[in-house]
């Protein structure tokens, strides 16, 4: 009895343990994120998007919201991430703009001053590679970071 009691002591100060490192490697992950974020270039259904209309769009997250800035409605939400998974995960739930009350299962991949982000925009499953192919709503973006 005092074994088990000690091993399930044992058990829940690792859980708690990993939880309180993961909680610090979103937290961290969320920050290094913070930014205005350049389009550089996306793919939807296989097919690149014009380079005038990769321009148009910029990215900028702070601490868990988005704004889309586009020529048309902005697009804001939250982004959800979990950078424990591989590839790692996000997720983006539209509160304002062309995307209100859509979420978007997505993966993403951060290198520095380089943003990749692979999205479902049929919010339906979640992209497990970089890439769009034809016949599917996957956007797959490259962002950099803009300075100054």
């Amino acid at each position: 009895m005092l074994r088990s009691l000690f091993v399930t002591a044992c058990a829940i100060c690792v859980l708690t343990t990993t939880e309180a490192a993961d909680t610090k490697k979103v937290d961290d992950e969320t920050k290094a994120m913070n930014g205005t974020w350049e389009l550089v270039s996306a793919e939807l259904g296989g097919m690149k998007l014009p380079d005038e209309v990769v321009k148009s769009l910029t990215l900028v997250m702070k601490d868990g919201k988005y704004t889309l800035k586009s020529p048309g409605p902005d697009d804001t939400g939250t982004v959800k991430i979990d950078p424990t998974k591989k590839p790692k995960e996000l997720d983006v739930t539209g509160l304002e703009g062309p995307n209100k009350g859509k979420s978007f299962p997505a993966i993403y991949e951060l290198d520095g001053d380089s943003l990749k982000v692979c999205y479902d925009l049929d919010g339906k499953k979640r992209p497990t590679e970089f890439k769009s192919t034809a016949d599917t709503k996957q956007f797959f973006a490259t962002y950099k970071r803009k300075k100054g």
